[in-house]
C-alpha cells in the first residue's frame, strides 16, 4: 500500500466504496424488488433459471428487466469509452460514475414518486426502479472492465475469494493483493447488512445513499491525475 501514489489510492478508494454501493443496491433489488439482482448479474441468471423451473416467489419478467438493461448499460459504457477514448481516463470515469449517479436519482424519484399511489402504480415504480438500477450498474460494470484493476471488479466476488485461497495455497505468506480481495469482500458485505439496515426505513433511502456515494466516487475522479494504467488504456494501438 505504501509504494502506491495519491492517484491510485484515490482511485482504488473510490472502487472500494462503488463495491459498498453494490451491496446496498443488491440488498435492495433482492428484498424490495422482488427477488432480483439488479447489480450481480451471475446471481440474476442463476434466478432467471430458477424462475423459468417455476420455482416460487421469482419472476421471468423481473429477471429478465434486469439482464436486458444491465446488457444495455454495458452497451453504453463501451460507447461512452469510444467518445472519450483520448480524454484523459480520470475524466472519463468522473463521467461513467457520474451518469450512474444520475441513474440511481432517476430510480429514487420513480421509487418515492409512484410507490404510494398503490395499485397498478406500483409495478410499474417496480419495474422502472429494476430498469433504471440495472441500467446503471450494468453501465458501471463495463467501465470497470475497461479499467481492469486487479481484484477491485466492484460487482462480482467469485473469483476474487477463489484467488484469495489459491495464492495462500502455493505460496503461504506471500499474497500480495490479499489486503484488496479481502477489502472488497468486506465491503460488498457490509453494503449488504447497511442495506437492509436502511430498507427497514425506505428503499428511497437505501437509493439515496447510493447515488451520494458514487456522486462521491464521481467527483473524487476530477480531482486527482491520471495513472499510468489508465494512460495505457489511451494509448494509440499499434
Amino acid at each position: 500500500m505504501d509504494s502506491l501514489t495519491n492517484s491510485e489510492r484515490v482511485l482504488y478508494g473510490s472502487l472500494y466504496c462503488l463495491t459498498f454501493v453494490t451491496g446496498l443496491v443488491d440488498a435492495g433489488s433482492w428484498v424490495a424488488m422482488g427477488h432480483v439482482f439488479t447489480a450481480n448479474m451471475t446471481g440474476n441468471i442463476v434466478f432467471l433459471g430458477f424462475a423459468i423451473g417455476g420455482v416460487p416467489g421469482l419472476s421471468i419478467a423481473r429477471s429478465m428487466t434486469a439482464l436486458g438493461f444491465a446488457i444495455a448499460g454495458g452497451f453504453l459504457a463501451g460507447k461512452l469509452d469510444s467518445l472519450l477514448e483520448k480524454r484523459p481516463r480520470n475524466m472519463w470515469l468522473a463521467a461513467a460514475f457520474g451518469i450512474e449517479t444520475l441513474l440511481l436519482l432517476s430510480a429514487l424519484t420513480v421509487s418515492w414518486y409512484f410507490t404510494p399511489l398503490g395499485g397498478q402504480h406500483i409495478a410499474t415504480a417496480l419495474y422502472g426502479v429494476i430498469a433504471l438500477t440495472a441500467l446503471g450498474m450494468g453501465m458501471r460494470n463495463g467501465t470497470v472492465k475497461r479499467l481492469a484493476v486487479p481484484d477491485l471488479t466492484t460487482t462480482v466476488l467469485t473469483l476474487t475469494v477463489a484467488a484469495l485461497a489459491f495464492d495462500f495455497s502455493l505460496t503461504p505468506g506471500n499474497n500480495p493483493r490479499w489486503r484488496r480481495r479481502i477489502g472488497s469482500i468486506v465491503l460488498m458485505f457490509s453494503g449488504a447488512f447497511v442495506g437492509v439496515l436502511l430498507l427497514k426505513h425506505s428503499l428511497v433511502l437505501l437509493l439515496g445513499a447510493s447515488a451520494v456515494l458514487t456522486a462521491f466516487c464521481s467527483l473524487a475522479q476530477i480531482y486527482r491525475e491520471e495513472t499510468q494504467h489508465e494512460a495505457a488504456l489511451r494509448a494509440p494501438k499499434r
